[in-house]
């Protein structure tokens, strides 16, 4: 039975690849409001509680307000914005981040969409620490940077305007980033890592990193033990990919651009007794639209691949 899905938001770049990821779809009968339709509060209000499935891609305030007006309580609702993400009463959509959590997203009414860099950081961390490789209290770090396209219009009007003056910018110097709570929260560390959030001249792709001084940790793991936890973790998960690194002497942020996928590397140096963690994404595709696609999918009972970009 097709099912009816309104995406609050879908003019922007998240639900424009939504649509695009859904264009072919038998299952789902997309409502959009078009027009002055988009400000009414009365017909989004109207579309938000007739709809089987919710798609919020607006900023958090908004998403907050178009979930005040949800009232029927068989709307089944996906947040793109960080706004519910450590929220009560909100299923995290990572499927693959815990056993059961793709089951949790499949009976939930309220799911959050990860947060772009947190997907990465997460699939990295995530496993060594639920295995005890690293301590739930270690001092983690981060590096990061994605592609302009993550900063919406106003961002990459900034990048490839004629005033454009720069190739790759650090931001988040505060150590204050609106991604901390939901990367500690869903690591289940003691302490949000030290995150050094940047932006390059790339439209779109995504490069997360995480240096282990393996040396130093309790149980001293190699990078073979590191493999091996991601491997069991995300065993028959088609979306995570475990990259083997012989040969390798760089990694690129456009690595898994195009795609709804994520790769996974870990290079070390034995003698040093150090290892870098690197993640790639796409920051519009598993950051984003195909993270929301695969939640639709998981709660409609569907394939949970079905229509991206493997």
């Amino acid at each position: 039975m097709m099912q009816k899905l309104f995406i609050d938001g879908a003019a922007g770049t998240t639900g424009l690849e939504i649509r695009e990821r859904l264009a072919d779809r038998a299952e789902f009968r997309i409502v959009t409001l078009e027009g002055d339709a988009r400000k009414d509060p009365a017909a989004r209000a109207g579309a938000l509680n007739d709809a089987d499935f919710v798609i919020l891609c607006l900023p958090d305030d908004a998403a907050r307000e178009a979930v005040a007006l949800i009232e029927n309580p068989d709307v089944r609702v996906i947040d793109a914005s960080s706004a519910h993400r450590v929220a009560d009463g909100w299923t995290y959509g990572f499927p693959e981040l815990e056993p059961a959590q793709m089951a949790a997203i499949a009976g939930s009414a309220r799911v959050s969409n990860p947060g772009c860099y947190p997907t990465g950081f997460l699939a990295l961390v995530r496993p060594l620490v639920r295995s005890g490789l690293i301590p739930h209290d270690w001092p983690i770090s981060v590096n990061a940077v994605s592609g302009y396209s993550g900063g919406g219009k106003t961002m990459v009007a900034e990048f490839e305007g004629e005033a454009a003056v720069t190739a790759h910018r650090a931001y988040g110097l505060s150590l204050s980033h609106k991604h901390l709570p939901e990367m500690q929260r869903h690591a289940r560390m003691a302490h949000p890592p030290i995150f050094q959030p940047a932006v390059a001249r790339a439209y779109r792709g995504m490069l997360i990193e995480v240096p282990l001084p393996l040396h130093a940790l309790p149980r001293k793991p190699s990078l073979a033990a590191i493999e091996t936890a991601w491997r069991d973790a995300y065993r028959e998960q088609p979306l995570i990919r475990i990259a083997g690194t012989d040969g390798v002497n760089a990694v690129e942020i456009e690595a898994d651009a195009g795609t709804d996928r994520m790769t996974l590397r870990v290079f070390g140096n034995a003698d040093t007794g150090q290892a870098r963690l690197i993640a790639t994404l796409d920051n519009l595709g598993k950051g984003a639209a195909g993270a929301a696609v695969q939640n639709l999918n998981v709660m409609a009972g569907l394939d949970p691949v079905a229509g991206l970009r493997v």
